[in-house]
């Protein structure tokens, strides 16, 4: 029923966050992974040259994160989102149509900063500073947008594929977000900015996240999903040889990971609201445990299957429960400062995991093992971050 109220009385600012979540899929590694080849034939470089290049604009666009993601907080969020669309439109137009492969790249890079970076940032900000009571359930829906990006698109592409060029379907995909967004910027109930500019010269007020023990405590807990889901995909064909399955299976089985994010998120929304984003803090990542542990003992496809289903059940679920902890731990009026400094770890983190990853493989160790560290990992995090989880809950 909340769900219901939710898109009775506020569908513009849920429609303007899905919108930003769902726009999010042009920079993510999943849409621009089904033009690699294209990108990289258009740009000269070889596919080690073009992971590379991936690689170092990726972790451009994360220090940017970190520079330019806490101005939500003080820019209106219809100048912000309109700066950003700017941005991921002027980006795509570099990387398609510009002759030198420089220009090229830095639309890739434009592309991956607006996308995987701002964009999630201002749907998954606005979601949380916006709503009290039911932030939870307006988070779930939020990251919908992105769900239906990953599940949808992959399927679109291959079809429109047959009659368009690459370069033609880009410019379709931009043309019907730039009209998305005009209805939106025209016609929404665009909420103000919660605080002011500070003065040029002038320290900016609120918080630090990297000068507080409790936030590099709850780091951990909220990147085990990333890192590891990384590899996972990264590194698909080794870990399907080495469980004994096969690439037909896991091409099914991350269908259905992008199917059960929908209900992680939905439910998670739900509980976060009724019981608290501390206590599901704590319970979350449980799906993804037991999938590790299937994995190790039993392996082949039923391994495969456990892995993709229980990482997405808790992938959905995560951002409903993380950006509810940072609201309870720093406050909504900063908001976008935290999240800017959690999607930028977040973004270097998803950098370094393949490479962390393939050093394992090179020297030899079997993909069980790996799973083995991911679980250690989880758990490390897990036990780290359990004293600001206390913290937060007595002060409640």
């Amino acid at each position: 029923m909340s769900y219901r109220i939710l898109l009775r009385d506020h569908r513009g600012l849920i429609g303007i966050a899905f919108l930003a979540m769902f726009s999010s899929s042009l920079g993510q590694s999943f849409f621009i992974g089904l033009f690699q080849a294209p990108i990289s034939e258009h740009l000269g470089l070889s596919a080690g040259q073009f992971g590379t290049a991936y690689a170092v604009v990726t972790l451009i666009a994360g220090f940017a994160v970190l520079r330019l993601g806490p101005s939500i907080d003080w820019i209106p969020p219809r100048r912000f989102a309109l700066l950003v669309l700017s941005g991921l439109l002027g980006g795509v137009l570099l990387l398609t149509l510009s002759p030198w492969w420089g220009l090229g790249l830095l639309g890739l890079g434009l592309v991956r900063f607006c996308g995987q970076g701002m964009m999630p940032h201002l749907g998954n900000t606005l979601a949380g500073r916006e709503f009290t009571d039911l932030r939870g359930r307006a988070l779930g829906l939020t990251g919908i947008g992105l769900m239906v990006g990953e599940t949808a698109l992959p399927p679109l592409v291959a079809a429109l594929l047959v009659w368009l060029g690459w370069r033609e379907l880009w410019g379709l995909f931009v043309l019907v977000l730039g009209l998305a967004w005009g209805t939106l910027l025209l016609r929404a109930p665009w909420p103000r900015a919660p605080g002011q500019r500070p003065a040029r010269g002038q320290r900016r007020d609120g918080p630090r996240p990297f000068r507080e023990a409790r936030f590099w405590k709850l780091l951990p807990l909220l990147m085990i999903l990333p890192v590891t889901m990384t590899g996972l995909f990264i590194y698909q064909a080794v870990m399907t040889e080495d469980l004994g399955s096969s690439l037909g299976v896991y091409a099914l089985a991350l269908t259905g990971m992008g199917l059960a994010k929908m209900p992680g998120a939905l439910l998670g929304g739900r509980w976060v609201d009724r019981l608290g984003p501390v206590r599901l803090a704590r319970l979350y990542l449980l799906p993804f445990a037991l999938a590790l542990v299937v994995a190790m003992a039993v392996g082949g496809d039923l391994g495969v299957w456990a892995l993709m289903v229980g990482g997405g059940l808790a992938m959905g679920a995560q951002e409903p429960i993380a950006t509810s902890v940072l609201v309870r731990s720093w406050g909504a009026e900063h908001l976008g400062t935290v999240r800017a400094t959690l999607s930028a770890c977040m973004v270097f983190s998803t950098g370094l995991a393949p490479a962390v990853l393939g050093i394992a493989i090179d020297l030899g160790a079997p993909f069980g093992a790996i799973l083995a560290g991911m679980l250690a990992f989880l758990v490390a995090g897990w036990c780290l971050a359990q004293g600001v989880l206390r913290e937060l809950k007595a002060a409640r």
